[in-house]
């Protein structure tokens, strides 16, 4: 099922239970603001989610009540871990917002793909 951006944020979304250490992860990264782990559901040979620890369900609500502090954090976290060598030949940063992006976790989350051509970046219909 797909995110209504507009929702209250849920405090039992899986991404929020692997905050509070209630499901375990493949951690890449992690600080007081940020957590970064491998997919369980790979899309390339690198996939890796990066999340902000606050209650944000989006972009939009990220960016409007995020301290400025959450910001930096997430972004320089993003740009720690795309300097990594199995990154070397380049990368790509989605972020799903909505029902119309497909957005499955009402939490936000950065996809970090790599490791292999991806191709081009919409779907042509």
């Amino acid at each position: 099922m797909t995110v209504d951006i507009h929702q209250p944020y849920d405090d039992n979304n899986i991404f929020a239970r692997i905050i509070r250490g209630e499901i375990p992860c493949k951690k890449v990264f992690e600080n007081d603001q940020v957590l970064a782990f491998h997919d369980i559901n790979p899309q390339a040979p690198v996939h890796i989610l990066v999340i902000p620890k606050g209650r944000y369900v989006s972009w939009d609500d990220f960016s409007e009540k995020a301290s400025d502090t959450e910001i930096a954090a997430l972004t320089r976290a993003v740009g720690q871990i795309s300097r990594d060598p199995a990154l070397n030949n380049g990368y790509r940063l989605i972020v799903n917002c909505g029902h119309d992006a497909d957005q499955l976790v009402p939490h936000l989350h950065i996809h970090i793909l790599s490791g292999k051509e991806l191709g081009a970046k919409l779907i042509q219909s």
